[in-house]
């Protein structure tokens, strides 16, 4: 029996059309799972935190980490190039004004006060020279005047008797003209010695007051240098507590230097770090309230520092109300400015990373809460807390607020409750 066979051009046909089948097949697979959409990633239901977008009255604010600080405080320095022998006071006690926290020693300042001591009783003594020669000299004057005072009458009273003995005859005129020139001499040098006595004691005003002005700063000088002394007993200044002490017995000081840090502990305010991006609507007097976590007390916006350092601005916030219990220098606190109150907005709790008038994506909850879907929103003013809602979003949608930085590329996840 004959076998029919086929033809070497029919077997190539077949097998090209064969390829040709797999190749489209491989293509038309390709296509379609490139069409198909990524899997929907499941996100833990209670790990995700959830807000609804309400309309309404919405409060704006900022919130800050700080401290409280005293709102006096005083740093005491060296006055002269010293030696710490002793610290009296360690920090953290309660001190008065006049409480020596540490003892200094300075031989130079010692001397320093002995000499300016011996160079006021020297002018003290001069000046007290020079009144009582002045004194010497005025005196010698008048006594002059008063001589030659008894002298210009003596002589008066001769010219009128030779004036008389020459009306009788008994006596010729130039006697008499004598005389009377002699009287006449006298009563001007009177006159002079007077003058010159006026004259003397306004000088001696004048060389008494740059005496005194000698001795005026010769007691300066003495009361500074005591001054020095009394430093070296460095008393705190202030009722308050002892906040530093920055020196060791021992230590060489030079002068100028911060020995220690005094602050009343009655009188505090908040100082509160605000992120440089929400600081720009920060304004002195406005209300604000000041968590020490054992109390909330009301205070206010008192001052903006104008400098951003690494970030943030630092806010002072006076406090109106009495500090509650446990209150002190340096205390942790969060602050809370008030910065308006919107009276109808739409709004939703702060997302993450959320920028106010910037434009986001957040994942919207569906009718039954199994999935979200990714959606555009267009954000607008910003709070400590919640965020306003400008498009994108309508009262009553449910959105996720927490981060989900990692399903970017996704357009929808599923939400698994812990139940199933």
């Amino acid at each position: 029996m004959d076998i029919a066979r086929q033809s070497p051009s029919r077997k190539k046909a077949a097998r090209y059309a064969a390829a040709a089948i797999a190749a489209l097949v491989v293509i038309l697979t390709t296509v379609g799972l490139s069409r198909l959409k990524p899997a929907a990633p499941t996100v833990e239901r209670s790990g995700a935190v959830i807000d609804v977008v309400k309309r309404g009255p919405m409060l704006r604010e900022v919130r800050g980490a700080g401290t409280l600080v005293p709102e006096d405080v005083r740093w005491i320095s060296a006055t002269t190039d010293a030696r710490v022998e002793r610290v009296l006071v360690q920090a953290g006690s309660e001190v008065k004004a006049d409480t020596v926290i540490l003892e200094l020693s300075d031989p130079q300042q010692q001397q320093s006060a002995r000499d300016a001591e011996w160079q006021l009783r020297a002018a003290e003594a001069e000046y007290e020279s020079t009144r009582a020669q002045l004194d010497n000299e005025r005196l010698d004057r008048e006594s002059a005047i008063a001589r030659l005072q008894a002298e210009r009458e003596q002589a008066a009273l001769r010219a009128a008797a030779d004036a008389e003995l020459e009306r009788q005859g008994l006596v010729a005129h130039i006697t008499r003209r004598v005389s009377q020139t002699t009287a006449d001499e006298l009563a001007r040098r009177v006159e002079l010695e007077q003058t010159r006595l006026r004259v003397s004691k306004s000088g001696e005003s004048a060389r008494l007051a740059v005496q005194r002005a000698q001795v005026e700063q010769r007691r300066a000088m003495f009361e500074l240098q005591q001054e020095r002394t009394r430093s070296l007993q460095v008393r705190a200044g202030i009722d308050g507590v002892l906040q530093q002490v920055s020196v060791q017995a021992g230590q060489r000081l030079a002068t100028g230097t911060n020995i220690a840090r005094v602050a009343r502990a009655d009188k505090l305010k908040g100082q509160i770090r605000v992120a440089e991006t929400q600081a720009k609507d920060v304004r002195i007097g406005q209300p604000a309230s000041i968590d020490t976590r054992n109390g909330i007390v009301s205070a206010r916006v008192s001052r903006i520092d104008p400098a951003v350092v690494e970030g943030t601005v630092v806010v002072d916030l006076a406090i109106d109300a009495p500090l509650p219990a446990g209150a002190r220098p340096d205390l942790s606190i969060d602050g809370t400015i008030e910065l308006e109150r919107i009276p109808e907005a739409l709004f939703v709790g702060r997302p993450v990373n959320a920028q106010e008038g910037r434009d986001a994506t957040l994942f919207r909850l569906n009718g039954n809460g199994s999935t979200a879907e990714r959606v555009k929103v267009a954000f607008g003013r910003l709070s400590a807390t919640s965020i306003e809602i400008r498009g994108g979003l309508r009262e009553g949608d449910q959105v996720l607020i927490s981060d989900t930085s990692a399903y970017e590329k996704y357009p929808r996840i599923k939400l698994r409750r812990e139940s199933q």
